[in-house]
This record gives structure tokens, sequence and C-alpha cells, in this order.
């Protein structure tokens, strides 16, 4: 540049492009850290109001439960907040006392 006369000050990236596979692996990456940042969210509200209803079924109801019967609903209502497929859940109630 010097024996055009040209002096180079500064120098500045106007444009950045990465390679197409990179560009992906680096997408990828991006939306899992998503995914996994919304579901930590889902389990920890779905833990939230498990905790809540199987309160409320103890204390409304006045139902004792056990520690396996209380796992067992907790598990129960778990899978049906969590579950993101669109079917019908089944839960058995039939043995909480």
């Amino acid at each position: 540049m010097a024996v055009a006369g040209i002096e180079i000050v500064e120098t500045r990236l106007t444009h950045l492009a990465y390679a197409t596979e990179i560009a992906s692996a680096m997408l990828q990456r991006q939306q899992s850290t998503a995914i996994l940042s919304a579901r930590k969210i889902i389990v920890e509200g779905a833990v939230s109001i498990a905790e809540d209803a199987v309160s409320q079924i103890e204390t409304d109801l006045k139902i004792e439960t056990n520690d396996d019967k209380r796992l067992q609903l907790v598990n129960n209502v778990l899978v049906s907040i969590i579950n993101e497929k669109g079917t019908q859940n089944v839960i058995n109630t039939d043995s909480l006392d």
C-alpha cells in the first residue's frame, strides 16, 4: 500500500461468516441450551404443582398417605404435567388410602 501512497490507519471486520458445518453445529448447540433451560423451568414448576397437589389432597380430603403412595401420586402428577405429547394420561388413584 505504501507504493500507492496509502497509509492504513485502522481496519474493521464488517462481515463474519462461518462455514456451513460450523454454523449448523453452533445453532444446534444454542438450541440445545435453550431446550434444556426450558425443560428445567418446566420441571421446577411441575414439582411445585405436584407438591401442592399432594398437600391439598392430604389436607382437603383428609387422606393419610404413606411415603410410597405419596411418591406414586407425585410421579403421576409429574408425568401428566411434563408429558409433551398429546396423549391422554391415566392416573391410578384407587389406592391412596
